[in-house]
């Protein structure tokens, strides 16, 4: 009996997977429908939201004097009221993100988005102080609800769009846009705002058009519809196939072995 052992046994080529598909690269999820329209209205609302809530802190406490809102509380009051929804609605939005779909959620949010930043733009270009702080008290509050609505269908969506190879990148992505766009919309909202005479006026057109741009850009395809997010549901469907045929094989093991111990009993 011979056997030969010098020819090492070659794996299959075919069970490799591609370089590419084993190490996407997340940036290149800016090129695709089905993540970069997705990315820029998140990067855009993020920005937004603080360009208009840094500006309206900065004219609170260097440019307006309010008499029940003091300098030295505005930053706070801001702060909690903007806090204030995530507190009260987040289990709310977390049930409307399950019970709709992924897509009408998001243009629902970005929708009410605009229709805020333009009540905003009216509270920044008032010349009466007792109607401006209030409004944009209100607005700031408002825009705590959209974020509050925003999150948990952020979350929600990106699974159903994204395969498994690609999801952690395009989570990195979307942390990394979301900061950059928070630390833009500080440096802007504050430096537009401390523009003598006209700040407030840039201030209201800058929220306005952003709030206009993250809505133009949003054509999420449905979340049924994904290629990429259709052929991870696939292979997780193929590897529990792959798992229940082999505790099955496993089962019909078990029952022979007891079977011939039986059959030697006998």
């Amino acid at each position: 009996m011979s056997a030969d052992l010098s020819t090492p046994s070659t794996p299959d080529a075919s069970l490799a997977p591609p370089a590419a598909q084993a190490h996407p690269n997340q940036f290149a999820l800016l090129q695709q429908r089905r993540f970069a329209p997705f990315f820029w209205t998140q990067f855009s609302g993020a920005a937004n939201d603080n360009l208009f809530k840094f500006a309206f802190t900065v004219m609170v406490t260097y440019q307006l004097s309010v008499g029940w809102l003091p300098p030295a509380l505005s930053g706070l009051v801001i702060g909690a009221l903007f806090i204030l929804p995530f507190l009260l609605f987040s289990a709310t939005s977390g049930q409307l993100t399950d019970k709709f779909e992924k897509t009408r959620v998001i243009r629902f949010v970005k929708n009410l988005e605009v229709v805020i930043m333009l009540i905003a733009a009216l509270g920044f270009t008032s010349s009466n102080i007792n109607v401006q702080v209030p409004t944009l008290l209100g607005c700031t509050f408002l825009m705590g609800l959209h974020s509050t609505l925003f999150g948990p269908v952020k979350f929600a969506y990106l699974p159903q769009a994204l395969n498994e190879r690609e999801l952690t990148g395009g989570n990195g992505m979307v942390e990394m846009g979301t900061f950059v766009a928070i630390l833009l919309g500080n440096i802007v909202g504050c430096l537009m705002v401390a523009v003598p005479g006209a700040g407030p006026h840039y201030v209201a057109i800058s929220c306005v058009l952003l709030a206009l741009a993250g809505r133009a850009v949003l054509e999420v395809p449905r979340s049924c519809s994904v290629a990429g997010a259709g052929q991870g549901r696939r292979d997780r469907a193929l590897r529990c196939h792959d798992h229940l045929r082999a505790a099955q094989g496993r089962a019909l093991s078990r029952g022979d072995a007891g079977s011939d111990r039986r059959d030697s009993k006998t």
